[in-house]
């Protein structure tokens, strides 16, 4: 019963099958590799991007803090949502990756930024010369960090807002495989063709070891992000570990594979939680993430069979039982039906 994030899952076992393919003989350095050929092409293709540059890292906070530091100068600000990860949990990456960029912080329902409240935070800069910011991109959570999901619509608003002021857009898809599924579209629908510049692409949180790609819509932007790739440490010697693990996780639709198993799962969770009285939700799960409470009983006896999760707010130990408490569950590609109505049958005693 382990809830407490997609990146406690096991590697897939295609993904660690590719890896010891790739550990047979020798491949040059650096992404001079055949698989990262290779790679390269079916990204593009998946895509519909032909002119797309294509690189890899190995986290996500790299991911992003380089891809924005290509598209944000020093003196701009980025806007993102309050409850995004580059504010809450990169440890101000991104302001170092940029070189003091700062980030300013747009609110909206279910962690999503709201576009009247874009269009206002982006007009308020700029308007004291060069003593404030200036505007910069606009980076989009898809999954959010509370487990909802732009519509493409809602994507296409708020990048439409950045084409009036001129600005860039980013998409943090560190979950966009449980995106994807979840709105049945195509990956250049909800990236490029809705008006997004540059994407994170995350494999690790849906059965990769540990690979993130960067891909870049505008070709332009290659070699600046080569350079503050190697810069910043993240050029990989051995690439072809990386490109192995995202050519399997693309290849037969194994990524979609495990993003739908894994939104699968969180939609078992959730639908059992609605019958459990007393259990309420914080947010609306669109894809893998829940957060939703139920009685400080029920989290007693989960933690004490041994259930991994992260508990929201409250403290397990308490005199009343029937105190509501907070938590997060995150299901990832390998969550089984059984170990799912194990823990739904230990919240009910």
């Amino acid at each position: 019963m382990f809830f407490a994030s997609d990146n406690t899952g096991p590697v897939h076992p295609k993904i660690m099958a590719a890896l010891n393919n790739a550990n047979q003989g020798y491949a040059m350095p650096y992404g001079n590799d055949a698989l990262m050929d290779q790679l390269q092409t079916k990204i593009r293709e998946l895509f519909e991007a032909p002119d797309a540059a294509v690189y890899l890292v190995s986290t996500g906070t790299a991911a992003n803090s380089l891809a924005l530091a290509t598209i944000t100068k020093p003196w701009e600000t980025i806007f993102c949502s309050a409850l995004s990860h580059i504010h809450e949990d990169e440890c101000n990456a991104p302001e170092f990756f940029t070189g003091g960029a700062k980030l300013t912080l747009v609110d909206g329902v279910d962690a999503k930024i709201n576009p009247d409240n874009l269009r206002a935070k982006i007009q308020a800069e700029e308007t004291r010369g060069v003593h404030g910011p200036q505007r910069g991109p606009i980076s989009i959570t898809q999954v959010t960090e509370r487990g909802s999901v732009y519509s493409l619509n809602e994507i296409r608003a708020l990048c439409d807002i950045a084409k009036i002021y001129n600005l860039p857009t980013h998409l943090d898809g560190a979950r966009f495989a449980n995106a994807l599924v979840s709105l049945n579209c195509s990956p250049a629908e909800m990236t490029w063709q809705a008006g997004i510049d540059v994407v994170s692409f995350g494999g690790t949180k849906n059965g990769c070891m540990g690979v993130e790609a960067v891909i870049f819509f505008d070709h332009k932007h290659a070699r600046e992000f080569e350079m503050r790739r190697k810069r910043g440490g993240h050029l990989p010697s051995k690439n072809r570990f990386l490109a192995a693990q995202m050519l399997a996780y693309l290849t037969d639709e194994l990524w979609l594979e495990c993003a739908r198993s894994a939104n699968a799962a969180a939609r078992r969770l959730a639908d059992g939680l609605k019958q459990i009285a007393g259990a309420t939700f914080l947010y609306q799960p669109d894809a893998n993430l829940i957060f939703a409470g139920w009685s400080r009983a029920g989290h007693q006896r989960l933690h004490e069979a041994g259930a991994q999760y992260y508990l929201w707010e409250g403290q397990l130990q308490g005199a009343d039982e029937n105190e509501i408490l907070s938590a997060r569950l995150v299901a990832d590609w390998s969550a089984s039906a059984e170990n799912i109505d194990r823990f739904l049958a230990l919240i009910c005693g």
